[in-house]
């Protein structure tokens, strides 16, 4: 963005000023001068090979990870848009040192988008995505990044809206794919985030018949238009996924898996929602005393039986529960979300699935406290949850 002074930026600038100098002190051309210097403060990010591994071999050395929630998929004029301050290289350091080895960057690209037929992204907001990439490819970290709050808007999964639909879908894809044509396999890419039509009784359940089969073709146009760009993207991990990427009986009818062996599925599990959310039911559970395991067992059955028995690997890009305060003892559940951290992975590591917390960097403030990390102090708002979710990829 154009108010934003990025480190490269500030490195560039720096290399112009001290050219100047040399002009002056040395008389030597400035044109030379400049090009030398700033390609000498240019930062070398080494974004690594393909190594030619399928799908099920790359997600079986991830372990755990987190999601940078409500900045680059907030939707308005940058990643500040919904009060989050802009995303540094020392953020994504702070949640690599805490032992987090997958970053899954959700970007929302509408407003940043022309209009028909070339729906042209904005230069400088595809290069702050890839700035944000970078930060998690230089700590050796895989990267996912997806097109996130697009149902919001245009990406609507329904026959009357495709002719539209596609020619969008595909002409962004084709860009990010392009752009990102060089990374190696530590770079991800999610076709969609959460693809429904807003509103409709189905919208969690698992969609109509007619949603199915739309979701099915913009995952197939999202894998053709990838491949299509060839090179690294030929091997590179895509993942599909179901109607609201719910794992419902619905949600699994009919879904389409046959695609080649660098393709995976993305699902979300927020399980049981009962804890996971803040909703003000009767039936909200605010402690977890193991009871409501088998919810957490029963979405992993399923998606083994639709998906990881057929050797296609699955990770779980969203998943987390809310930070609540306890009714009449007036304290935060923290120590009732370990114990939930704790069930849920033990079930997902049995299933060799990855699980991504989403953090919105909302604790304190806000509707949905899923934040477990702060951003502007570089602390843990919740350091037992984190501490939780690490010791579980520890454990032998």
């Amino acid at each position: 963005m154009k108010q934003r002074f990025t480190k490269i930026a500030a490195i560039l600038l720096a290399g112009v000023m001290m050219c100047g100098c040399a002009e002056n002190n040395s008389g030597s051309g400035a044109e030379t001068s400049t090009a030398v210097t700033e390609e000498a403060a240019a930062p070398v990010i080494d974004r690594g090979e393909m190594r030619g591994l399928d799908a099920k071999s790359l997600v079986s050395e991830m372990k755990t990870g987190w999601n940078l929630g409500n900045s680059l998929d907030a939707i308005g004029a940058d990643e500040t848009s919904w009060g989050n301050p802009v995303t540094t290289q020392e953020m994504i350091d702070a949640v690599k040192a805490q032992g987090f080895d997958v970053l899954r960057v959700p970007v929302t690209w509408g407003n940043h988008m022309g209009e028909a037929p070339d729906y042209t992204v904005e230069p400088e907001w595809m290069e702050r995505v890839a700035e944000v990439v970078d930060y998690g490819i230089a700590d050796g970290m895989y990267v996912i990044i997806n097109i996130h709050h697009e149902p919001d808007t245009w990406l609507l999964p329904q026959s009357e809206s495709m002719d539209e639909v596609v020619p969008q879908l595909t002409a962004l894809w084709q860009q990010i794919a392009e752009r990102f044509a060089d990374y190696g396999d530590h770079l991800v890419f999610e076709g969609m985030n959460e693809p429904r039509v807003k509103g409709i009784p189905e919208e969690w359940t698992g969609g109509t018949e007619d949603g199915r089969a739309c979701v099915n073709k913009l995952n197939r146009v999202f894998y053709d238009t990838v491949r299509a760009t060839g090179g690294n993207n030929a091997q590179r991990l895509l993942l599909i996924s179901t109607y609201a990427q719910q794992v419902t009986m619905d949600a699994f009818r009919d879904f389409d898996t046959d695609y080649d062996e660098y393709t995976g599925v993305a699902l979300h599990a927020y399980t049981p929602y009962s804890f996971t959310y803040h909703n003000g039911e009767s039936w909200e559970l605010f402690k977890w005393d193991g009871s409501e395991k088998k919810s957490i067992e029963a979405v992993f059955k399923m998606m083994d039986k639709y998906v990881l028995s057929k050797d296609i690997p699955v990770i779980i890009t969203e998943y987390g529960s809310v930070t609540k305060t306890i009714p009449d003892e007036m304290i935060y559940n923290n120590d009732e979300v370990v114990k939930w951290v704790n069930d849920y992975l033990s079930v997902a590591k049995e299933y060799g699935v990855p699980c991504v917390w989403w953090d919105n960097n909302q604790y304190y403030s806000g509707n949905e406290h899923f934040g477990i990390f702060n951003r502007s102090e570089l602390t843990w708002y919740s350091p037992k949850v984190a501490d939780a979710i690490i010791a579980n990829y520890q454990k032998q």
